[in-house]
């Protein structure tokens, strides 16, 4: 058998498995309530039938006793049962004659005399006739069913045994009764299971019919990686179990597009900025290759193009890392804390010794170190990128303002510098990968256009905010805003 006939083969569909689970159910329940209440029932009507047959059994016991007989005969016995008998009862039973209220009767009484002799009876008895010394009620196996019988001695005045009682009951009506519940219950406990089963399938289709639309998106991002196919609107806002796969599901389809994306913009990338450099060094060592071996200034010359065009290139694989990995910060650093008061400051002060001949300014509102949502060395990442920024660009005011608040539930640092400034049309793309306002200047200023790119994915994976505010001629405003950790944890980053 093949692996796709085997798993074919194996696969049981959960509406199939919900309707005979839910029959099951239905069933081991609808079996504990039936049979409770069917013992119930029986135990009641054997009990009226064992009632019936001791009320009788006392009746003929009491009617031949009060008699005064000092023996019984079967004249005697038949002359007593069919005067009207009153014993001050309110059923018409023993307002009538007593043998005729035990022909209508369920029982067969047999009387015997004292020596065991039967003399009358009502009906032909099943079982062998026998005495008793005293008044008692058993169950006895008969032909087809158990019997109930009641045997009972009769006393005169004096307490003298005069004669014997023994009552019958072949229970055939309890038994047809019996057999009555037992179809009926059968038939139920079928309905029950057959009804349930097919309910719970009908409740399990309309249920779990949100899993068809994920099957289906399963599929088509399966056929094609890239597909933008999510789980419908309608199945993701359900508030149950499966509308929270629906949206977790979703949000690991856009994580790893995500990821495709970044591969795909990376290989995109580096394969445009790395293709002018290497055509420059290209060009230098053909030239080198063909006479420039023997000039002295150009094999200088060549050399040192080639160098400078390395020493880009190493920058610009670094920097596009850099930002590969910025764009992952909220799958490996998410639980990252730091104390941003001390990083701030830290920076601050490495790039006043760096830049003696620059003035720098720091407003500092916190009165307290406050913890927020970002690993430590990003922190510094993204302060050292916009220190960069500010002291590159700034021309006849060498002035840096840092600053440092927060509100209720976020810490925002400003970092503004007095140089150039960004165009209007330029400020909405400053954080677009490889853009530069000024190409020709930013290249001899360095930098591949890609540090306000990285800074905005560290910064948007802690999710945070990074605006800019610019004016051309005045400088330009950086401002970043971090979540503020609501409990400080025990331990924190370094």
């Amino acid at each position: 058998m093949s692996e796709k006939q085997s798993k074919s083969s194996r696969f049981v569909s959960l509406k199939v498995k919900w309707a005979i689970g839910t029959a099951i159910g239905s069933l081991i329940i609808s079996m504990i309530v039936v049979i409770s209440l069917f013992s119930a029932f029986t135990q009641n009507l054997l009990q009226q039938e064992r009632s019936e047959l001791n009320h009788n059994m006392s009746v003929v016991v009491r009617q031949l006793g009060n008699a005064g007989e000092s023996s019984l005969t079967k004249s005697k016995v038949r002359s007593i049962f069919e005067h009207e008998t009153n014993l001050n009862s309110t059923t018409e039973f023993y307002r009538q004659p007593l043998v005729q209220g035990l022909s209508n009767s369920r029982v067969t009484v047999t009387v015997m005399n004292s020596n065991g002799k039967k003399i009358f009876q009502t009906a032909k008895a099943t079982l062998p006739l026998k005495t008793s010394k005293q008044a008692k009620t058993e169950m006895v196996k008969g032909g087809h069913h158990q019997i109930m019988v009641g045997r009972e001695p009769i006393l005169s005045h004096d307490g003298t045994i005069i004669g014997y009682v023994q009552v019958e009951n072949d229970l055939k009506q309890y038994y047809q009764v019996f057999k009555r519940l037992i179809l009926i219950s059968v038939l139920a406990l079928c309905l029950v299971v057959i009804a349930s089963g097919l309910l719970g399938y009908f409740l399990s289709y309309y249920w779990l019919s949100p899993l068809n639309d994920i099957h289906d998106t399963l599929t088509v991002v399966r056929d094609d990686p890239t597909s933008d196919a999510r789980v419908p609107k309608d199945v993701t806002e359900l508030n149950d179990e499966l509308g929270e796969l629906s949206r977790m599901f979703n949000q690991m389809l856009d994580q790893t597009q995500r990821y495709i994306d970044q591969q795909t913009q990376f290989v995109s990338d580096v394969s445009h900025e790395l293709r002018t450099p290497v055509a420059i060094i290209q060009g230098h060592m053909e030239m080198l290759q063909r006479w420039g071996k023997d000039d002295p200034q150009v094999l200088d010359e060549s050399i040192a193009a080639a160098l400078k065009e390395t020493t880009r290139m190493n920058s610009l694989i670094k920097e596009m890392l850099d930002l590969t990995r910025a764009e992952q910060v909220d799958v490996k650093f998410h639980d990252a804390v730091t104390e941003v008061k001390d990083v701030v400051e830290q920076v601050f002060n490495n790039f006043k010794m760096l830049y003696p001949d620059y003035v720098f300014r720091f407003d500092d509102d916190l009165h307290e170190d406050v913890p927020v949502h970002i690993y430590r060395d990003h922190l510094e990442q993204i302060l050292i990128i916009l220190f960069d920024n500010a002291v590159k660009y700034s021309k006849d005011r060498k002035e840096v303002h840092l600053s440092l608040s927060r509100n209720l539930n976020s810490v925002e640092i400003g970092v503004q510098d007095f140089g150039e400034g960004i165009p209007q049309e330029d400020v909405l793309h400053v954080f677009d990968r490889f853009y530069r306002v000024d190409k020709a200047r930013s290249r001899k200023k360095g930098g591949n256009g890609l540090g306000l790119a990285i800074a905005k994915r560290l910064v948007e994976g802690y999710h945070g905010h990074i605006a800019v505010e610019s004016t051309v001629g005045s400088g330009s405003l950086f401002r970043i805003t971090l979540p503020i950790v609501k409990e400080k944890p025990i331990e924190k980053d370094k």
